[in-house]
């Protein structure tokens, strides 16, 4: 049993090991390369489960190996670090959940033979595999791959999407999916910076209204219509505004205070011709959206005031151009957007430097992305598995992995920013 070599561990806590606060930490490593991390076995109540979401979290955070063996029991006494460093493990995790009701994690260097950070992690009294210690444990994750990579993970986050014309959440690992207890049809959701707001748009007999939820008390207020159509919103960075598609004979886009009582005002002037989808800027100046003003939809670009719009992508001639569900990455570096290419829809990216387009699908139909916080994500609705469901994939390796399942068409994927401690 490879576990049972590997049981020579040191204590948790080293105290003379571990790092100041506010010293970046980082393994050395090759950059062209994923290092490789041992998961030991985990002490303490639900051990099993928290050691198999941090090999899990590590494992779809695509920047390290995660190293695969029989747990055995939790370690104690010394590491053997040669015997890790034969396995391909750069670093070691070690974690036991306390009596007190936290998760008390270590990692390991192992070239170097010492602790690199040690940390403790609250449950905050939720119970054992609900979705609140869930997120405790994704938030460790999140922090033991910045530890070694000095990137954070994206674990501690959700995606809403639409399922069934209902808002649904699901955990960045594809568990503790639950509806979110909005009643009527609902479409289009989009997260507010801090996480703890949702705008949707909802449809009833009046025609389509842009609504904010608070999540944790489930309030919700209405935002003022502008005519029978008003969709697709989006928050600013500093979530201080709202942007949504609205108008009858055409539709432009409007700005609001999200928790004000101002009026929107009007962003563009389309002249009837439909305008949607609006996305910003991580720094909050430009906004990318999709106009149909060349008869068919494609993606442009303006000033978060209106001015200085200029188209941002061009269809090729073909049958049927379309370009639609725009999303700036987080790092500013590109617009992910579904394209018409060939029979299918498909998710392609634009480099915002050189205005380069990448394609990033190619099997079934695939549409409607969202960005992971990292900017090296994207959740993306696909029908590669038979019927529509959500996928994620790495646009850097192109891995690919499941995260919804079961009846129902999964669409419209929004992606939370990271969850924080409360």
């Amino acid at each position: 049993m490879v576990a049972g070599a590997l049981c020579l561990c040191p204590p948790l806590m080293v105290a003379q090991d571990t790092i100041p606060t506010g010293v970046r930490v980082g393994l050395t490593y090759d950059p062209s390369t994923r290092p490789g991390v041992f998961v030991t076995a985990v002490a303490g109540e639900q051990g099993d489960s928290v050691r198999a979401m941090l090999a899990r979290d590590l494992d779809f955070g695509d920047r390290l190996t995660v190293i695969s063996a029989d747990a055995g029991p939790p370690p104690s006494g010394r590491f053997n670090y040669e015997l890790y460093s034969k396995l391909g493990a750069s670093a070691i995790v070690q974690a036991s959940v306390t009596p007190q009701g936290s998760l008390h994690l270590a990692v390991h260097d192992v070239a170097a033979k010492r602790v690199l950070n040690v940390a403790d992690f609250a449950f905050n009294g939720a119970a054992p595999l609900s979705a609140e210690w869930r997120m405790a444990v994704h938030r460790a994750s999140d922090e033991v791959e910045r530890w070694i990579t000095s990137v954070r993970g994206i674990a501690a986050t959700r995606i809403a999407f639409v399922r069934d014309q209902r808002l649904w959440f699901v955990d960045s690992d594809g568990a503790n999916l639950t509806p979110v207890g909005v009643g009527g049809i609902a479409l289009s959701p989009a997260w507010h910076p801090t996480a703890r707001y949702l705008a949707y748009a909802s449809m009833g007999d009046d025609g389509t209204h842009i609504n904010v939820r608070e999540l944790t008390s489930g309030q919700t207020r209405r935002i003022r219509s502008q005519g029978g159509t008003n969709i697709t919103p989006a928050f600013s960075p500093d979530g201080s505004t709202l942007v949504f598609s609205a108008g009858d004979d055409g539709t432009d886009l409007f700005a609001v205070a999200p928790f004000g009582s101002e009026a929107p005002r009007r962003v563009t002037f389309g002249r009837g011709t439909p305008t949607s989808s609006p996305t910003f800027s991580p720094d909050g100046r430009r906004i990318a959206y999709i106009s149909g003003r060349l008869g068919h939809p494609e993606v442009y670009i303006t000033d978060a005031d209106g001015t200085n719009a200029e188209l941002l992508t061009e269809s090729p001639s073909g049958d049927r151009p379309y370009r639609a569900s725009p999303d700036w990455s987080p790092d500013g570096r590109a617009v992910a957007f579904t394209s018409q290419e060939g029979p299918n829809l498909q998710v392609m990216v634009i480099n915002m430097r050189d205005r380069k387009i990448r394609q990033l699908t190619g099997d079934a139909r695939n549409e409607d992305p969202s960005w992971a916080p990292d900017g090296r994500h994207v959740v993306f609705t696909s029908t590669r598995s038979g019927a529509k469901q959500l996928w994620v994939l790495d646009t850097e390796s192109g891995r690919t992995r499941q995260l919804t399942r079961g009846a129902g068409v999964a669409r419209m994927a929004a992606w939370s920013p990271r969850m924080e401690q409360p």
